[in-house]
Parts: structure tokens; C-alpha cells; sequence
């Protein structure tokens, strides 16, 4: 509230402003974007308690509620429930991984046990429940006896029942009394060890350092690579030295360049030991207890373990399912990698030396047998991968596919992060279709990695009219690419271009997304990728490549000769590459299917064992170790790392289907696409919405193929 002060004509006048928390009301900006420079901390924690109190008052009225439970009344109701919370949340969440503080920190571990009760309230409510069941009883019956008018519900509606009754199942709402208070006790633990686990990892990343003195030390690294470590170092206090994180686009180089081999070695262990430091940081205690409270969650549910939890709603459905596809894969890619280990053993021996191979040399005589083989240079590349004009190429294949347009915003609109850039989305019709915040670079308070979030989700509200009227989504690519250095660009590695065409991917998803409850917009974990990962298929076409590949210098487009070499090399590595991802979810399930845990379970040695037992290769480490695996042991992929190569297989098949007319631009199959897998969120479960666009099934050749891991691709 505003507090003015009276003023006379001719005497010095003074107006004061009360600070009003701006997540109390719909924001008053550009699009309803957030005002993030002028929410404080103390804002975020008084609207995220607020907003807990009021949808739980929200709940209460709906338990309370004396009419007789329907869809409306209830389904309806839970589904509009919580507007405060979700304008809080929303736009603290996605800071908090790419923005954060000591502060932000602090108020997330205050607020994540306060989350935790209420989510159990909710969850473990019998009054609720009941009137849930009731509802999803009701009409139940109906679907057998359809007895037609107003009771029939709508396709979207009748998915928001089914998913909101097996929600609170899955909550554990049919446990008695005592078992419900064990459970809630749980999962508060849980919470608590996987923020923990979380914030750990978040410091290991951004304040693990590997300083090294001498310049000479760091033969073979580009000079780029040189001047940023130089600029880590000083910006640390240690100015003439050279300095790197653990963030990939300041180690990777190191591994995949630096001659020296025992800097390698130190900057592999830094990375890959993340949460193993025997420090404050150290993950290894926190990861066996998670491991051991989820089983302890899932025996109380009535599982085996927890990975029949994590699987019941997912296309999976079944830990044999996961293993099956795995190990028809694990197979080709162990013994592709086997003939890569006896190249980079070639390679040793050309530079006079006989030593096995470990894990740090990898990267870099890999890199440089597929020189001698394809005699390409990745850092030639890189000068046509500045990262705008990559951006312009991602614009290119979605104006091309589906229409799309994309404005750059400057002034008008809120921005929460200075070199973060702000797009408006234009659909085919003119209208807006969404927000894009394209956030590529690495800086303090960022996590490892990179994700696609949403400050707020496609939704519909009433307009002043009554009418359902569609909120556009306001949505985020957030990347840690190679920054730009004294006197050169952004270049980006071939990689780095692949993940941002696969984080739009996702962006794609979010922008199309039209549903009218929000409990409908999800899709099952092993489904989310196949929108990602299939836009990665055009970021190396020739047509693709020659609209974004163009020197930093000069201008020039990628010559066709440098094309070819990309296309004849780009499945060499992938040996270790697949190697890698399996690796990790494999120990991903390994962890999750067991029905007993031991009292001193040594998560990395029962790591070290499982792959030993599969044949996994000495110089090949899981892409993401136990202590430092976010996916699982942070939540979001527990039990679902296997998501990815899981979805792989419907992006290869889902491609074919634009190769197979002969264009990769299919105005036909790009508008099924959009309409049977980018629209519906998750009204239909993910193999119907796959077959409705492909007509069948996908099997596991198109991947094989893609991959190098069997017969040649197209």
C-alpha cells in the first residue's frame, strides 16, 4: 500500500512509497512478465507462504464443499487452485538454477519442508480423496453406460480425472493412518537430502578449481580456451595463472586438447569426482540414504522397489521394459567403443609412448584419431558456429516446419539476466504464440548442464466476457555454451550446437502446448525428450547448415567439402558416447531394483562393480557419476535416466517420416507432428499420440543406424 504525504505550494515535498510485494497481483508488464528487478527475496518467501495458505484454504473449501462431488466441483477446482503459489514458484524456480544466491539458496531449504507438508496434506488427504474417488467412480461407470448430456465429460477432462485420482493413489492415498504419518515422514526426509544433494553439486561445479601455473603446460589448447582461463584465474585472485571450473565449457577443452597428460588427469578427477571430495560437499552419505529412504517409500506403497514406483506412469511401465532396450543397445556400442579404444591405442603409440589408456586420454586421442581419419578440425568448425547466427538457424528450421517467427524484444519487457535475450513468438496466423528467453552462457550461480523451464506454462483464463482466452507461455533455454573472448565470438563445438537446437526442441513443445488444464500438460518422463531431441536431426543438414554456418571473419558459408567431412565423422565417438549415457542409467535402474539396501551401500564402488560386471570399458566412466548425478539423485529422473535413448528411439523412427517424402521440411508431416505430438500435452498417453502420428510403432534400427551401431544410415 502506498503511503502519500500532503504537500503545500512553495514547501519541500516528499512522497514515500510502501514497497508492495509484486507477486500479490497479476504483474502489470509486457506479456504479464515478472518485474524481476524489483522482487526481493523477502518478496519470494512471504508470497511462496502466502500462497501455501491459500490453496490450502482453497482445498478446505473445496473438502467442505456440502454439494455432491463432480467434476466441477472438485477435479475442476484442485486443477484452479493455488494462483499465488504458482505465479511464486514459477518465477523463483527457474532463477534458482540459473540465477542463484546464497540467499535463494537459504530460502529453499527454509520453504523445501514447509513444500513437502503441504504436498502431503494435499496427497494424504482422506476427505479430499474421497470426493476424488467419488468423481472418478461416477464416471467410470458413465464410460461403461453412457447415459449422454452435460454429465458426459470432454477427452481432455476425462484425462485431468484419470491422472488426479492415480496422482493421489500414487501419493499414497489409500495407506491406512499409519502408514500415511511414515510416508509423510519420508518423503520430508527425502526432500531435504535431495535439495541438499543439489546445492552441494551446484558448489562443486562453480567452485572446483583447477589452477595451473605455467602456460607451457597447456600445449595443444586453443588460445580462446588460454584467455578465458586466464581471465577464471584473475577474476579468483590468481592473476598469471590459468584457471578452470567444472562447468564442460571450461574443462572439456582441456581433455579434448591439452597435450599435457597430468593436467588432463587432474582436471578428469576434479570433474568426475564431484560429491567424492571427503569435504563439507561430499555427496556419498547423502546418495545412499536417498537410496535407501525411496526403497523404504516404495515397500510402504506396497512395492518392490522403487523403480516400480517411478514406472508405473511412464510408457515404460516395466524395469524388464528399460533393460530390454538397453541391452539390445549396450552390446553394439561396447564393442564400437572397443574399436575406438584400439584407434586411440594407435595414436599413443604414434607420440612413442605404450601406456594403456585411461579415462583422461580419451577425449583427446580420440579427437586426434578422428583427425587422422577424417582429417577434420573441430576447431576449424567451430569459426562457423558463432552462437547468434546458430540461434538464426534454430528460427530458420521452425519458421520452415511450423511457420513460426521470432522479433527480438530490447526495452519493452522485463529481462532477469543481462545477457539473457528476449524473443516474441509469432505463429502462422500472426498471433502471439509465446515468450523465448534464450539464456546461453555460463556465469556464477548457474547449474551445470542445460534445460528448458517456463516462468509460466500455457494456460486459459476468462477474459471479462466469460470466454476462455489462451495465456501464452513464457519459456526458457537455459545453456552454458562457450563464451566469447577478447578477440573472438561465441564459437560454439559441434556439440554445443546439437544441444541448443535440443533444448528448442523443448521450447517447441512448450510454445505448441494447448491444453485447458494444467494437469493435462504433462507427458510421461520417457516421452519429453522425443520433441528435443528429434529437432537435433536438422541441425546438421547441409540446407540448415548453409543458412547458420558462416565464418566469424569473413562471412563465407561453410564450404560444402567441410559438410562432408562433418557428415562422414559424425558418428565417429559415438561408441564412447552411448557407452557413457548407458553406463549412467544403468546404474540409474541398478539402483532403483534393488529390494535391500545395505547399511554401508558405497554408492560408487557399487558403480564401479555393476560396470565391471556389464564389460564396461576402464577408460569409459558413466557420463554423470552417483555423486554427481543430478538427474537421479536430485529427482526429476529417478529411475528415468534411460528417458533419453528410451525417446531416441521414437526421434529416429519419428525423422524417418520426413526423409521418407524426400523432404526434410514436410509441410504434411510437420503439421502432424505439431498437431498429434506438440499440442495435446498429455490427453493421450505417449505411444497413441506417437502412433497417431506415425501410423505403427517404432523399433530400435533407426536409432542403431543413426548412432553408427549398425547398418548405414539413409
Amino acid at each position: 500500500m502506498a503511503t502519500i504525504v500532503a504537500t503545500t505550494i512553495g514547501l519541500t515535498s516528499c512522497t514515500q512509497k510502501q514497497h508492495v510485494n509484486p507477486l500479490f497481483s497479476e504483474f502489470d508488464t509486457p506479456y504479464g512478465i515478472a518485474p524481476f528487478s524489483e522482487i526481493t527475496i523477502d518478496d519470494y518467501r512471504e508470497a511462496m507462504l502466502k500462497g501455501i495458505e491459500e490453496e490450502k484454504a482453497e482445498i478446505q473449501a473445496i473438502i467442505d464443499n456440502p454439494e455432491e462431488p463432480t467434476f466441477a466441483n472438485v477435479i475442476a477446482a484442485m486443477d484452479k487452485a493455488g494462483e499465488l503459489s504458482e505465479r511464486a514458484s514459477g518465477t523463483f524456480g527457474p532463477l534458482s538454477s540459473s540465477n542463484s544466491t546464497q540467499e535463494m539458496r537459504d530460502l529453499e531449504k527454509e520453504l523445501t519442508p514447509i513444500e513437502s507438508e503441504f504436498r502431503d496434506w494435499v496427497n494424504l488427504n482422506t476427505a479430499l480423496f474421497n470426493k476424488v474417488k467419488a468423481v472418478y467412480d461416477k464416471h467410470n461407470s458413465m464410460e461403461l453406460n453412457p447415459e449422454g448430456g452435460d454429465a458426459i465429460l470432454t477427452k481432455e477432462e476425462r484425462k485431468v480425472l484419470e491422472n488426479t485420482y492415480k496422482r493421489f493413489v500414487r501419493g499414497g492415498a489409500l495407506l491406512d493412518d499409519e502408514k500415511k504419518e511414515e510416508l509423510k515422514k519420508l518423503n520430508l526426509k527425502l526432500s531435504d537430502l535431495q535439495l541438499k544433494f543439489s546445492q552441494n553439486l551446484l558448489h562443486e561445479t562453480n567452485e572446483t578449481y583447477v589452477t595451473i601455473d605455467n602456460v607451457e603446460d597447456l600445449e595443444g589448447l586453443p588460445q580462446a580456451n588460454i584467455d578465458r582461463a586466464a581471465e577464471m584465474a584473475k577474476s579468483i585472485g590468481q592473476e598469471g595463472k590459468y584457471t578452470f571450473n567444472m562447468q564442460r565449457p571450461s574443462c572439456n577443452p582441456v581433455l579434448q586438447y591439452c597435450k599435457n597428460r597430468d593436467v588432463r588427469k587432474k582436471v578428469y578427477d576434479a570433474y568426475y569426482g564431484r560429491g567424492a571430495q571427503n569435504n563439507e560437499y561430499d555427496n556419498r552419505a547423502i546418495c545412499s540414504e536417498i537410496v535407501a529412504l525411496r526403497l523404504e517409500k516404495a515397500k510402504i506403497m506396497g512395492y518392490k522397489n522403487y523403480s516400480e514406483v517411478a514406472l508405473d506412469n511412464r510408457m515404460a511401465k516395466t524395469s524388464d521394459n528399460v533393460y530390454h532396450l538397453l541391452d539390445q543397445i549396450w552390446t553394439p556400442a561396447v564393442a564400437k567403443a572397443k574399436e575406438e579404444i584400439a584407434d586411440i591405442k594407435e595414436e599413443i603409440k604414434k607420440d612413442g609412448f605404450d601406456f594403456e589408456p585411461e579415462g583422461w586420454d580419451y577425449m583427446y586421442y580420440s579427437d586426434r584419431a578422428k583427425q587422422a581419419k577424417y582429417n577434420i578440425n573441430e576447431e576449424e568448425v567451430s569459426e562457423y558456429l558463432e552462437i547468434n547466427n546458430v540461434l538464426q538457424g534454430i528460427f530458420y528450421v521452425a519458421n520452415k516446419l511450423y511457420g513460426l517467427t521470432f522479433k527480438e524484444i530490447t526495452d519493452e519487457v522485463p529481462s532477469y539476466e543481462s545477457t539473457a535475450k528476449c524473443w516474441q513468438v509469432i505463429d502462422k496466423d500472426g498471433k502471439d504464440l509465446a515468450i523465448f528467453y534464450s539464456d546461453y552462457f555460463p556465469r556464477d550461480g548457474k547449474g551445470a548442464g542445460a534445460w528448458c523451464t517456463s516462468f509460466r506454462g500455457q494456460k486459459y483464463e476468462k477474459n471479462a466476457d466469460g470466454v476462455d482466452e489462451r495465456k501464452i507461455p513464457l519459456v526458457v533455454n537455459v545453456c552454458n555454451m562457450t563464451l566469447p573472448s577478447s578477440d573472438k565470438p561465441a564459437l560454439q563445438t559441434v556439440d554445443n550446437v546439437n544441444t541448443m537446437f535440443h533444448e528448442f526442441g523443448h521450447a517447441l513443445h512448450s510454445f505448441m502446448r494447448d491444453v485447458h488444464y494444467s494437469s493435462a500438460g504433462g507427458v510421461e518422463r520417457d516421452f519429453v525428450e522425443l520433441p528435443s531431441q528429434i529437432n537435433e536431426h536438422w541441425a546438421m543438414e547441409p540446407e540448415v547448415l548453409a543458412v547458420y554456418a558462416k565464418h566469424y571473419k569473413t562471412g563465407e558459408i561453410i564450404p560444402a567439402e567441410l559438410v562432408k567431412k562433418i557428415e562422414e565423422s559424425g558418428k565417429y565417438g559415438q561408441g564412447f558416447a552411448t557407452v557413457e549415457y548407458l553406463a549412467a542409467s544403468l546404474v540409474d535402474m541398478d539402483l532403483h531394483v534393488l529390494e535391500s539396501v545395505p547399511a554401508d551401500l558405497d554408492v560408487l564402488a557399487f558403480e564401479q562393480q555393476k560396470l565391471a560386471e556389464r564389460g564396461c570399458p576402464k577408460q569409459i566412466f558413466p557420463r554423470y557419476r552417483v555423486t554427481n548425478f543430478s538427474h537421479t539423485m536430485g529427482g526429476g529422473y529417478t529411475a528415468g535416466y534411460y528417458s533419453y535413448i528410451w525417446a531416441e528411439v521414437l526421434d529416429c523412427d519419428a525423422f524417418e517420416a520426413f526423409v521418407e517424402t524426400g523432404d526434410i521440411f514436410n509441410q504434411e508431416v510437420a503439421q502432424k507432428f505439431r498437431q498429434y505430438v506438440l499440442t495435446p500435452g498429455g490427453i493421450d498417453d505417449g505411444m497413441t499420440m506417437y502412433t497417431n502420428f506415425r501410423g505403427a510403432e517404432p523399433n530400435v534400427d533407426a536409432l542403431l543406424r543413426n548412432r553408427g551401431l549398425g547398418s548405414s544410415c539413409r
